[in-house]
């Protein structure tokens, strides 16, 4: 299972995460394009240390909100989305081509995310989007217990799927991430490590409600805010090489 990780999201001065300290350790880059987060300098950046690493890079746009962080719903209209997405994803892709690098695929973030697993009308943008865009890009979704219907949805647009897990959330019974806001959503080292463990040997995770739930997921998401971490990463990183074995 590959490893991702949101990348790129400092701004300016602002310093965001230990990108160059992570890059290392996983396989895919999902890479902020600027209206949640980063700018042209940390974006060149960022690009340059996926190239060092041979990191797969990929587009995380979200929705026109800098100052929420991109974690605040927006009600845009269908138009607006899509012109919203292709503009974030050529600008990534444009800077991409100058270091030599090739676009493979797109990751919203934070609350579009969040709403397109929620929403058929949102899904079905984002996917018609990525669709109609000029170079052929997967896209990331949240494995859950519909992930045969999005595959099928996706099929019809003539895009493909990089269905994607969570090593630090935990999960309800269909298969979709319990809020931030519900004590016990984010996992401790503990339990982020044994729900790893049990997505490597059993492709399941085992909700709130002690239900085990399937999740074919293609990729493991990530995060390497801080130097606790980075660690993490090494020991999530060690797991999924010795899984292989």
């Amino acid at each position: 299972m590959k490893l991702n990780c949101d990348l790129g999201e400092s701004f300016g001065a602002w310093q965001m995460g230990l990108d160059d300290q992570v890059m290392p350790h996983i396989d895919m880059a999902n890479i902020a394009c600027g209206f949640h987060a980063g700018d042209s300098d940390v974006i060149a950046k960022t690009l340059i240390l996926a190239k060092q690493n041979a990191v797969e890079i990929g587009a995380h746009p979200s929705y026109p909100d800098k100052q929420g962080f991109g974690r605040r719903s927006m009600r845009l209209s269908k138009d607006e989305l899509t012109n919203c997405l292709h503009y974030q994803i050529a600008a990534l892709e444009g800077m991409a081509k100058v270091h030599g690098l090739t676009l493979g695929y797109v990751k919203p973030h934070g609350a579009l995310y969040n709403d397109m697993m929620i929403d058929d009308a949102i899904l079905n943008t984002v996917m018609e989007a990525i669709a109609r865009y000029s170079t052929s890009l997967k896209l990331m979704i949240l494995a859950t217990n519909e992930a045969k219907q999005h595959k099928q949805l996706a099929q019809q647009y003539g895009i493909t799927l990089i269905l994607e897990a969570f090593a630090d959330r935990q999960y309800t019974d269909e298969g979709r991430l319990v809020s931030r806001n519900v004590a016990g959503s984010v996992h401790n080292k503990a339990a982020m490590l044994a729900q790893v463990n049990q997505l490597l040997s059993e492709r399941t995770v085992t909700t709130n409600s002690g239900k085990k739930v399937t999740l074919n997921a293609d990729s493991l998401c990530v995060h390497g805010d801080n130097a606790n971490g980075i660690a993490l990463i090494h020991e999530i990183k060690a797991l999924c090489i010795n899984a292989k074995r």
